[in-house]
């Protein structure tokens, strides 16, 4: 790292941004609510947090947030995008009509794991991640279902269900990391931040 506090904006539409604003000073780095598209200008990377995928995208529209959500993206913005972040970002959604974002090449299914009353717990080992293994809290999560060419699975459950992914600069989680007493997922995404502010395409 730089020495440099990079600004995280978290879309605070609906969802868990309080806890990700939370997680993201914890991990070291500042950061603030975005709502309007002239706000996204002002970060270095975004987080999509979870909450209701349906609501979430519906109030994308109704900010006037979806173009500038994706050419930020497709411009090189880092996005962290968690639970219903992860089915905003996607191609496909298997199971829903809606349309996501189509930034991140993946097919995921809603609701994959059933009810609120079915959510659970899991050890995961996340690709690049080091230490222990991390402990993923699933909240009527996703499933991410098929990847396109460039996307690396990150992390299975232990089924061998698909539950996080990487292209470059965006990175999913199914599960809830802001819910979790571990920030590595948010110092792993203020990594890829750092990276993309100097310049290095790795």
């Amino acid at each position: 790292m730089t020495g440099v506090r990079r600004l995280i904006g978290v879309l605070s539409l609906q969802g868990s941004f309080s806890e990700h604003i939370q997680s993201v000073q914890r991990a070291g780095a500042a950061a603030t609510e975005i709502r309007l598209p002239s706000e996204i200008a002002d970060v270095d990377g975004l987080i999509i947090p979870g909450g209701e995928s349906t609501t979430i995208l519906k109030l994308i529209d109704e900010y006037g947030l979806r173009e500038p959500l994706r050419e930020a993206i497709a411009a090189g913005l880092p996005v962290l995008g968690t639970c219903a972040g992860v089915i905003c970002l996607a191609n496909r959604i298997s199971s829903h009509v809606m349309k996501p974002l189509g930034v991140l090449d993946i097919s995921v299914s809603r609701n994959s794991f059933g009810r609120q009353v079915d959510s659970f717990e899991e050890d995961l080992h996340i690709e690049s991640l080091s230490g222990p293994a991390f402990r993923g809290v699933f909240i009527r999560a996703p499933v991410i279902e098929s990847c396109g060419d460039g996307v690396r699975v990150l992390a299975r459950l232990a089924d061998g269900t698909m539950v996080a992914c990487q292209r470059g600069h965006v990175l999913a989680t199914c599960f809830h990391p802001e819910f979790a007493d571990d920030v590595r997922v948010h110092e792993q995404f203020l990594s890829l931040v750092e990276q993309h502010a100097v310049g290095d395409p790795t």
